[in-house]
């Protein structure tokens, strides 16, 4: 990950989507998962600071105050990764306690995965692991996308090859009885990470699948009336030959952000809607920032990740406040 944006959570799954395979029956012991993931975090990790920043992300428009970390208990001294705000207001996010901390010791370690906030007076109340496993099962998930009351995520998982799409369903507060979902989703081609709009009538993703641009593309799909997916299409106005990938697309449709490879490093862009497309994208953060979101006030949250000697030391969630 020297110059190329890949999602944390995303990278790590495909690191081990060829580990994470076996029989279904098959148990593997491991830590009781939803530990602290503080405690999780090497003794030795130094917390890095907008100070410390060799490449602070940058800011491009007079729309949105100068990005700052998210205030606790949301950043730690680990990697935290992968934002989203659902409809809801809750805060979902990937932590793991180290990026150097191998994709094999994630998948054991209790720890890694998705957690979610909670918005609490003017702050948030300390995030808690979303549990998509049964109890002794070997799983690490990540991409969370909320629809409703559907919870969308990419895992690795003991009983399954590689890696899959599943969808959790809102019960009783509490994310269960979750399913592999592969088969809802366009069968004409590889899914990346995705996001349905509002309506769940269309679904963007990213892919690397031929017929683009170049490298990783955008795509679109529109729901069917018989439930079915139209063919995936490639969106023109986004995608260029750089790599473009993470959309989000505001909840009244009218804006698509997403994360493009920009001068060596990710950077966020920004498209509003133009008739039936988008316009020329426009840059708004850079600097190693990547996987926007939106929270229902028009506040920026995004992933910007530390870098010293070539290295990632670190990962936090930034915020920029969209200024009235």
């Amino acid at each position: 990950m020297l110059s190329r944006r890949t999602s944390l959570s995303l990278l790590v799954l495909l690191m081990v989507g060829s580990w994470a395979c076996g029989s279904p029956g098959a148990s593997t012991a491991i830590p009781t998962p939803g530990g602290d993931r503080l405690s999780a975090i090497p003794a030795n990790a130094v917390k890095q600071t907008p100070e410390d920043d060799v490449y602070p992300p940058v800011l491009h428009s007079f729309e949105y105050s100068e990005p700052v970390p998210m205030p606790g208990p949301i950043n730690t001294a680990g990697l935290e990764d992968s934002p989203f705000v659902a409809p809801d207001g809750r805060f979902y996010f990937y932590f793991a306690p180290s990026a150097s901390t191998p994709a094999e010791e994630q998948l054991l370690d209790g720890v890694s995965g998705i957690y979610v906030a909670t918005p609490a007076g003017s702050g948030w109340d300390n995030p808690q692991r979303v549990m998509l496993q049964d109890p002794g099962r070997v799983a690490l998930d990540g991409c969370a996308d909320v629809l409703v009351d559907r919870l969308w995520f990419c895992s690795a998982r003991e009983g399954w090859s590689g890696i899959h799409w599943f969808a959790a369903g809102l019960i009783d507060g509490a994310w269960s009885d979750w399913q592999r979902a592969d088969s809802q989703l366009p069968q004409d081609g590889q899914v990346g990470e995705l996001h349905f709009t509002s309506d769940g009538q269309t679904l963007y993703f990213h892919s690397d699948r031929n017929a683009g641009a170049g490298g990783r593309d955008i795509w679109r799909v529109d729901r069917n009336a018989d439930g079915t997916w139209s063919p995936s299409a490639n969106v023109p106005e986004i995608n260029t030959d750089a790599d473009e990938g993470w959309p989000y697309v505001t909840p009244d449709g009218g804006q698509l952000w997403f994360t493009r490879q920009y001068l060596g490093a990710p950077a966020i862009f920004r498209s509003l809607r133009s008739g039936d497309g988008w316009s020329e994208p426009e840059l708004i953060v850079d600097h190693f920032a990547g996987e926007p979101t939106l929270d229902a006030q028009g506040n920026l949250y995004f992933v910007h990740h530390f870098y010293r000697d070539g290295e990632m030391i670190e990962a936090d969630i930034y915020v920029a406040e969209r200024l009235q």
